[in-house]
């Protein structure tokens, strides 16, 4: 791979080979860990953490990775940060890009991101925009691919609001490594033409299909991976709970969804989920709904077809390898 100085925005701007590149380098690298091999490939260089929206599993990741990899980390909340509101975008880029080596936003519009990567002249990481979610995706192809061994020709189906980053980026994930993808949602909940348009040609390259479908038991069928997500996303309104849940408990990933994709389907899910009343907004849901699960059920969630765990950890090795990608010569 010749990354070094690229940044990583999203998945559209990188190769079928860049992508699986970084997921074996990924599996390299949770070797080294496993086996307590050192890889402190980028030793003394510093990384800003840009967190405009919290996150549990990101956060840890960036900093574990950063770490592991020599380097030191500087976490900017939105209170630790002025970006955007006493300095621009452009002049936050240029400030941080003279201090640091490398710099991961995690936040609102994607063009804030591109802003930063643009201005700052050093590598930016996309930890999750409203529309997109690269590093996440990384590490759910991953996952399929250490269960599969092969991703080519899988059948990858993501339920709920088809709209936002996960569908967006799981569909171009898809489409570049040759993997057919369903979105199955209600019509109003199917993703941006545009972006559909840009997969079905990148598939055809790749020998996949890309099919949008509103019947869910016939889009899982001989489906190699179910993937869902929370119906309501960061930043969004509570008073959108109320149709969301109307809406989309159709498309709740249940028992009856897996069987019909078979024993060997994958429950996938990029987390936090809310598959029972483990959380104070489940609790709430059930006072004034009645639902004790949203996206998926408790008895799926928990299932031995579910790798969910597997994803959260694989953050930590996919986050590693881009960041040592475009930092390090490999």
């Amino acid at each position: 791979m010749t990354l070094r100085g690229k940044s990583f925005l999203k998945l559209l701007d990188f190769s079928s080979d860049e992508i699986m590149e970084l997921i074996l380098l990924a599996e390299d690298f949770k070797r080294r860990k496993k086996t307590g091999i050192p890889h402190r490939l980028c030793e003394g260089k510093n990384i800003a953490l840009i967190f405009e929206k919290t996150s549990t599993r990101t956060r840890c990741a960036f900093e574990v990775a950063a770490a592991d990899l020599g380097m030191k980390t500087v976490y900017l909340d939105p209170a630790g940060s002025q970006i955007g509101k006493k300095e621009s975008i452009p002049d936050t880029a240029r400030v941080l890009g003279r201090m640091f080596d490398g710099i991961e936003y995690r936040g609102y519009g994607q063009e804030i991101v591109e802003e930063l990567a643009a201005y700052s002249k050093i590598p930016v990481w996309n930890g999750l925009t409203n529309e997109c979610h690269p590093t996440q995706v990384l590490a759910d192809l991953m996952t399929a691919h250490e269960h599969f061994g092969s991703l080519k020709g899988k059948k990858l189906v993501f339920f709920g609001d088809t709209r936002y980053n996960m569908c967006n980026s799981l569909m171009v994930g898809c489409a570049k490594l040759g993997i057919n993808f369903t979105a199955c949602a209600p019509e109003k909940y199917f993703p941006y033409p545009g972006l559909v348009d840009k997969c079905e040609k990148i598939a055809k390259e790749t020998g996949s299909v890309i099919s949008l479908e509103t019947d869910p038991l016939k889009a899982a069928a001989n489906a190699d991976m179910i993937y869902t997500d929370v119906w309501v996303s960061m930043g969004e309104p509570d008073e959108v709970w109320s149709e969301r849940i109307n809406d989309l408990t159709p498309y709740r990933v249940t028992d009856g969804i897996m069987r019909s994709a078979g024993c060997n389907c994958l429950f996938m899910h990029c987390l936090p989920s809310f598959h029972d009343l483990g959380t104070s907004v489940g609790k709430e849901i059930f006072r004034k709904f009645g639902i004790d699960c949203m996206e998926v059920t408790d008895e799926v969630f928990e299932s031995k077809q579910s790798v969910v765990f597997d994803q959260a950890e694989n953050r930590m090795h996919t986050i590693k390898a881009v960041m040592a990608a475009t930092l390090a010569d490999l």
